[in-house]
């Protein structure tokens, strides 16, 4: 039987580097994973009913578009398993702290002058893993500015050697081929400074385990 593929979503973060090229957050799954062990990965994770109550603020109006009715879901599952594996909180105010792991993403924010910037995020693709796998996902990836985020690296243990990364970097990574699009994608956008929402988002399948491209309907 095949597996029905979970919602799933997940953050690039770009930042600019004090000296040289932007860097990129990516950490590595361990090895006793079930699901990609030992892959180095972007935060991201599935979609939990909880991620559907949205907060202050609304996504680009094209990034909403493409997105559909369930948009909350998907952006606040990334920021939240964001928040979860690496100790960040990506949005926007004024507070210089914020406390690690204090719960549900909303505990996170509260008390705290600080709130998702929805606005800030940019839809990347949407990806679909392959009908032979045991364990199958449809993500959709995101890009924020990682100038955006409180906390301290650290994480619940889901990705190991979190770090960033300087992008010329990244080639010497263990990637599956869906990471190395999605990265090349953020990269090229952020170093051409594509606008948010400027560029639609592709869907990335797979036919005969062959990755393709496609061009998304409307939700």
């Amino acid at each position: 039987m095949i597996a029905k593929p979970r919602d799933a979503a997940g953050l690039v973060l770009i930042r600019a580097a004090k000296k040289g090229p932007p860097e990129i957050l990516i950490g590595r799954r361990p090895s006793k994973m079930d699901f990609l062990p030992g892959i180095h990965v972007v935060p991201g994770g599935r979609v939990d009913p909880e991620d559907a109550l949205p907060g202050p603020g609304q996504p680009h109006p094209a990034v909403a578009a493409q997105l559909g009715p369930r948009w909350a879901a998907f952006m606040n599952a990334a920021l939240r398993e964001t928040f979860e594996e690496t100790g960040l909180l990506h949005g926007r105010g004024d507070s210089n702290t914020v406390p690690a792991h204090s719960g549900s993403l909303g505990g996170a924010y509260d008390g705290q002058k600080w709130a998702p910037d929805y606005a800030s995020l940019d839809y990347l693709c949407r990806a679909i893993t392959p009908v032979t796998s045991r364990r199958r996902f449809n993500t959709r990836f995101f890009l924020g500015d990682g100038a955006k985020t409180l906390g301290t690296l650290a994480g619940n243990g889901e990705l190991e050697d979190l770090a960033w990364i300087p992008t010329p970097h990244l080639g010497a990574f263990n990637l599956v081929d869906v990471t190395e699009y999605v990265l090349k994608t953020a990269i090229r956008r952020w170093e051409s400074g594509i606008p948010i929402g400027a560029e639609p988002a592709k869907l990335l399948n797979y036919r005969s385990d062959i990755l393709t491209l496609q061009t998304m309907r409307k939700p």
